[in-house]
């Protein structure tokens, strides 16, 4: 990296660079036609963030997480780039999905690894948050859906949009999504308490709007 950006930055080369030499240099963004190797050196890269990113947060370093879970999220979008996709750039990142499994340049057993990596990657992003001093339960939500969205009945994403909603007010929803997790592990305590304070919150909001209404 630290050679990429003197390479880049200085006015003259030191010795003469091929076209060939310069888009290495530049991670094959020049590149008209990519080569067979970038999607499995993308794929590899997106898979080491995230396994960094997994450390980070067993290390209780979660703001590196976040970037480390970023940084793989960033180079599945780059991904679908090389795939031949030209609209990524406009869209938001739960549709690389669909790119990445009609791929025809990576194997079965690639396509399954970004698939599981995006959302093993928005799930913890959202646990990421969720440990933060000042909680962004919107975002937390976001990444929730993201992953409900492939995978209905995962159980962290249900548990963590019940509690995203809980803290924004909405505990319609969130008692359904909590509901929802519940039926997935019926013992998790976390899950029954929540729930408990839900059905609490809904009980007094109805017995105030009654009060207001006499």
């Amino acid at each position: 990296k630290q050679i990429k950006n003197e390479a880049t930055g200085s006015r003259t080369a030191p010795f003469p660079i091929s076209q060939q030499q310069q888009q290495r240099h530049h991670g094959g963004s020049m590149l008209k036609q990519p080569s067979h190797s970038e999607p499995a050196d993308a794929v590899r890269r997106a898979l080491d963030f995230k396994t960094q990113g997994t450390q980070c947060y067993k290390d209780k370093k979660y703001r590196e997480a976040i970037g480390k879970y970023h940084r793989a999220l960033l180079e599945m979008k780059g991904l679908c780039r090389v795939l031949g996709d030209p609209d990524t750039s406009s869209k938001s990142p739960s549709s690389l999905l669909p790119t990445i499994s009609k791929s025809t340049s990576l194997t079965d057993e690639q396509k399954g690894a970004m698939e599981n990596a995006e959302l093993e990657c928005y799930n913890s992003l959202a646990a990421c948050l969720l440990q933060m001093e000042l909680v962004n339960y919107e975002r937390v939500k976001e990444y929730c859906l993201k992953v409900l969205r492939k995978e209905g009945a995962n159980f962290k994403a249900l548990y963590r949009s019940g509690v995203a909603y809980y803290h924004l007010g909405d505990f319609q929803k969130a008692l359904y999504y909590l509901k929802e997790s519940h039926k997935q592990e019926p013992s998790d305590t976390n899950v029954i308490r929540y729930i408990q304070l839900t059905e609490m919150k809904i009980r007094r909001n109805a017995q105030r709007e009654k009060k207001e209404a006499t």
